[in-house]
């Protein structure tokens, strides 16, 4: 495959990573005033959102990333954020705080994410490596 062929490719998936994540943060903003205001939960509703919130917040960061290494920490951090915020996920639901429903919606988008961003950091380092 051509360099600007993946650089493109490349620039669309970072576009599709963003506006999932912010559409991910936003279910979880959702969620955090569902769990504090209907479930009177407030440890594990601060996590979901510190958690859930950041992913989007670190891929935001990468597009400022001053080096390839850069932008693959920063999507790294995302990627780890992605998995405390499926842990969450899974104590909300285990605690039967979350319904069924709402724990496989949140956590197919979740994994979606986590699909993406591992293609996108496997794909950079490849081409880094070239």
């Amino acid at each position: 495959m051509k360099r600007n062929t993946i650089n493109e490719l490349l620039m669309l998936q970072n576009n599709v990573i963003s506006t999932l994540s912010k559409r991910f943060a936003l279910r979880i903003i959702r969620l955090y005033k569902y769990l504090t205001e209907e479930k009177r939960e407030y440890v594990m509703a601060r996590q979901v959102y510190r958690s859930g919130t950041s992913i989007g917040a670190n891929i935001a960061e990468s597009k400022n990333a001053q080096s390839p290494a850069d932008f693959i920490n920063k999507l790294s951090i995302a990627l780890k954020e992605a998995d405390e915020t499926q842990y969450w996920l899974e104590l909300l639901y285990e605690s039967k705080t979350i319904d069924d429903n709402e724990f496989e919606s949140l956590s197919n988008d979740l994994k979606t994410i986590i699909g993406t961003l591992i293609n996108i950091i496997n794909k950079i380092k490849a081409k880094n490596q070239k």
